[in-house]
């Protein structure tokens, strides 16, 4: 028995729905950087799946390409947080007023 296509977009759609809420209300930005993964992890599950759907690589591979990116901005993100926490203390949004310009 084959899984239908449509039950991929639907948990893409639940897992990036919970990345955009995570990311819309909490303040930390640790749980905002875990939000964007999760939205990426949503973005992941619908290419991989279209693209097993059409029989063609490119959706795993740019999906592969999106892994990379979402490592890196994960690693520089973290690296951020935690200079701004020896600084500050804080990894709440609202108390940070250094990246307003």
């Amino acid at each position: 028995m084959a899984v239908p296509l449509s039950w991929y977009m639907l948990l893409s759609l639940a897992v990036f729905s919970i990345g955009v809420f995570g990311f819309l209300s909490r303040r930390n930005i640790i749980i905002m950087l875990m939000s964007i993964e999760l939205m990426l992890n949503g973005v992941n599950i619908n290419l991989i799946a279209l693209s097993h759907y059409i029989q063609d690589l490119r959706g795993q591979i740019l999906a592969f390409f999106v892994i990379a990116v979402a490592a890196a901005e994960a690693a520089i993100g973290l690296a951020i947080v935690i200079a701004m926490f020896r600084n500050r203390a804080t990894a709440h949004v609202d108390e940070i007023k250094e990246m307003q310009g």
